[in-house]
């Protein structure tokens, strides 16, 4: 019986990984895809079929906005039956964003997407982004013994930790270990071998066909809570024409100021149909909106509590659904309800 190869599609979208130095400025530019395989001739000793898609011109990550997730979703929609896994390489400042993106872009994936990246370029001698590439790739083929794909799941790989994208956040702008995922361990830690946690890995309905999601709504805004934060502002940000929704970052566990002012900014807010969705400022832990007085205050504002959410995915999984045109009593369900993995409801 002839063993299938296995196949992944490298997409390109820009970012340090495949940039070279300018030999005038000493700036780092963008270079072409053949650049990138010139220097991980490692890649030829896979037994895979390796394709690669490259975006033209390459974008900065700090550039990246939905119309790029999009394109993003579109190739993988359209190359879906062609190829085992896909590894997308991209630009560290929003990989998290758009790893949180695509988790609810790709509805019933059942194939894995794996977001990597470096902090190094490629061509440089202590570079990060050659082992990140190889092992994200292997990490792309790898299956179950039954044929099933070891990982279903949009997932950020970095200096050997395999994170669920939606749950990863980007931590360091100098170190090589640049993300982490705090509230979810991670899917697999790559050492001399790739162990996998296939209790922490969420199973696809196979029955189900990949059902690819596009539209977006951008009118969010993110509120960050500090002491001696103003009247004035907080009134301007709620009333921004169009605004659609906030993810309001608090303090600790959920905790905002008990001022008369805010609290009944946050109620109108909350009654002209505005979402507001409460996550801590702190790395790790969730809201408890019902533990202290100053929580259950926003409570009665109407606002909801985002559980463990990170930013990222508080803002993505806001414009997502804002998108798709939903009632306000549906999104701020959804954004209550765990719908791909993205936090932990207390039970």
């Amino acid at each position: 019986m002839r063993v299938k190869t296995p196949s992944v599609l490298l997409i390109y979208t820009g970012g340090t990984i495949g940039m070279i130095e300018n030999p005038e400025t000493g700036a780092l530019e963008n270079f072409n895809f053949d650049h990138l395989l010139k220097h991980v001739p490692e890649l030829k000793k896979f037994n895979y079929r390796i394709s690669s898609y490259q975006f033209d011109p390459p974008i900065d990550s700090s550039d990246m906005e939905p119309a790029y997730w999009a394109k993003l979703v579109k190739i993988i929609n359209y190359n879906y039956d062609y190829f085992d896994g896909f590894v997308i390489l991209h630009g560290t400042d929003t990989m998290a964003y758009t790893a949180s993106a695509l988790s609810f872009m790709l509805e019933n994936l059942s194939k894995p997407v794996i977001l990597t990246g470096s902090q190094l370029p490629i061509g440089t001698l202590r570079t990060d982004g050659k082992e990140n590439l190889i092992t994200a790739i292997e990490i792309a083929a790898a299956k179950n013994p039954e044929g099933t794909a070891m990982i279903p799941e949009v997932c950020i790989f970095f200096e050997n930790h395999l994170m669920r994208g939606n749950r990863t956040t980007k931590i360091n702008a100098e170190n090589f270990n640049a993300f982490r995922s705090f509230n979810y361990p991670p899917l697999a830690k790559a050492g001399i071998h790739i162990k996998y946690e296939p209790n922490l890995i969420r199973q696809p309905d196979l029955t189900k066909p990949l059902k690819p999601h596009y539209l977006f709504d951008t009118n969010v805004v993110i509120l960050t809570l500090f002491p001696g934060i103003q009247e004035g502002i907080v009134t301007s940000l709620l009333h921004v024409p169009g605004l659609k929704a906030v993810v309001l970052k608090t303090f600790g566990s959920g905790n905002a100021p008990q001022k008369e002012w805010f609290i009944q900014q946050l109620k109108e807010a909350t009654d002209r149909g505005i979402v507001i969705v409460n996550i801590t400022q702190c790395a790790s832990g969730a809201v408890e909106m019902g533990r202290y007085e100053t929580g259950m205050h926003l409570l009665e504002a109407g606002v909801i509590s985002g559980y463990d959410s990170t930013p990222e995915c508080a803002v993505t999984k806001l414009m997502f659904l804002l998108g798709h045109g939903l009632s306000n009593k549906e999104i701020r369900y959804k954004m209550n309800s765990c719908l791909i993995g993205e936090i932990t409801k207390p039970i």
